[in-house]
């Protein structure tokens, strides 16, 4: 992650990303440079993959 940089509440930053932008709250992002894939919805709250259940 670059200084000065801010990442927004909830959000999933994929492994080995380099984080260049601010990256709002509730995505999903990834890549080098970092970039937005899709916003969290209430759908991933209800899938499989929770672990907070």
């Amino acid at each position: 992650m670059v200084p000065g940089i801010s990442i927004g509440d909830n959000s999933v930053i994929g492994a080995g990303s380099v984080v260049v932008k601010d990256i709002p709250a509730n995505c999903v992002a990834a890549g080098n440079p970092c970039r937005v894939i899709r916003e969290v919805t209430d759908d991933d709250a209800n899938s499989d993959l929770n672990w907070k259940k």
